[in-house]
């Protein structure tokens, strides 16, 4: 790490990231402005394609499921680094995404997750190009779709699986939140699902004694909630939105309620997924095996709103070693954390991957009242450990 944060053309990059700051800031701006709603982020797409084609990227483009990237050429001499920030934020169509200024801070909904990252990785290019650093593996530099709450990692996950690019990189970044010293090394795992019961339905007074999907959801969930889940590795479980049925007086037809599943251990995951479909069988035969079944009996579905892969990254891979230097080199003490982004999808397919700050400070992410502080000190220490990271992976080619 010494000798990279040293090296005469690094040290050029920094310079050049420091005069670049305002224009940097100005993209965010501009990105920022530019809605993304989940499975909506074709507008924002072909703009950063534009962006990394004017930082002199090479091939880019963008892929079939909407992500945008392009090739930071290097000498050939290994594995692709990827370096993802992305497109997509929180927030329905419709949103003021107008950016309020008051002095260096940003005000607007998603001006933070995750559109600083997209303008920070622009600059990190624009610098290295014109301080002539060349890597000695080729970078892919991505702008992807769908890391927030639905897009269930489409992009990334797209990336890895079906785009002709995804088995060349070797490790993987995401630029992601803000906060310079919090690493990710460890992907939470999600099992998301609507599980709808349905039965004949029918009069509330008239049919009274038939199946009642509702009892079998009640059952369900009361069972549901009992479940005892480890500490250790963490692990989670939620009932969060319930509904069904068209009026006080009738039977309902149909019931759902959706669920949220989570552990950092894949076999933790698996084993409550088990418990859970059992719990659901159970709540099936009860209400079946009590209530008149002339008429149907009560079935379930499952419909999967997300599934999100648990992964972690060893503290002995080369890039879990390069991002803790990278931020200590610039005065951050790090702390890696477990958590659910883009890196999820790598880190399960035996990827090396990090999550890394784009580096300020700012608060209320996911909310309309979302900010960022573009201080330039900060701002400017968090950037560089960014691209010292990336270098260290990419390697440099004297």
């Amino acid at each position: 790490m010494n000798d990279i944060i040293s090296h005469p053309k690094v040290k050029h990059a920094q310079e050049l990231l420091r005069a670049d700051h305002d224009r940097m800031v100005e993209e965010i701006v501009t990105l920022t402005e530019i809605p993304a709603p989940p499975f909506m982020e074709e507008e924002k797409a072909k703009a950063y394609a534009e962006m990394l084609r004017e930082a002199g990227l090479e091939d880019v483009q963008i892929d079939g499921i909407g992500n945008a990237h392009g090739i930071y050429r290097g000498s050939g001499n290994g594995a692709m680094v990827a370096v993802a920030a992305h497109l997509d934020t929180v927030f329905p169509e419709g949103t003021d995404v107008t950016v309020r200024r008051e002095g260096t801070k940003l005000f607007a909904p998603g001006v933070g997750d995750d559109t600083r990252a997209l303008a920070v990785n622009l600059s990190i290019i624009r610098a290295m190009k014109a301080a002539g650093i060349t890597p000695q593996n080729d970078i892919l530099f991505v702008g992807n779709v769908g890391e927030e709450g639905v897009g269930d990692l489409r992009g990334i996950r797209y990336l890895f699986n079906e785009n002709p690019l995804g088995p060349q990189i070797g490790s993987f970044f995401t630029v992601d939140g803000l906060e310079t010293p919090e690493l990710v090394d460890r992907g939470v795992g999600s099992y998301r699902y609507r599980v709808t019961f349905e039965g004949p339905g029918g009069h509330s007074f008239g049919d009274f004694g038939i199946v009642n999907p509702a009892n079998a959801l009640a059952e369900f969930a009361a069972g549901f909630a009992r479940i005892e889940v480890p500490e250790e590795p963490k692990t989670t479980l939620n009932l969060s939105i319930l509904g069904g049925g068209t009026s006080i007086n009738a039977i309902p037809e149909k019931v759902y309620v959706d669920i949220d599943m989570r552990s950092v251990d894949p076999q933790a995951l698996d084993a409550l997924d088990a418990q859970m479909r059992a719990l659901v069988e159970g709540a099936l035969a009860l209400e079946n095996g009590r209530n008149d079944t002339s008429k149907g009996e009560i079935t379930a579905r499952f419909d999967v709103l997300g599934n999100r892969p648990a992964g972690r990254t060893a503290p002995e891979e080369a890039i879990h070693r390069a991002s803790a230097e990278a931020v200590r080199a610039f005065g951050f003490e790090p702390a890696f954390r477990v958590s659910s982004t883009d890196a999820n999808i790598p880190m399960s397919l035996g990827v090396p991957a990090i999550c890394i700050g784009s580096g300020g400070t700012g608060g209320r992410a996911h909310t309309l009242d979302e900010w960022i502080d573009t201080e330039p000190e900060l701002s400017l220490r968090g950037i560089y450990a960014v691209m010292a990271a990336i270098l260290a992976m990419a390697g440099l080619q004297d």
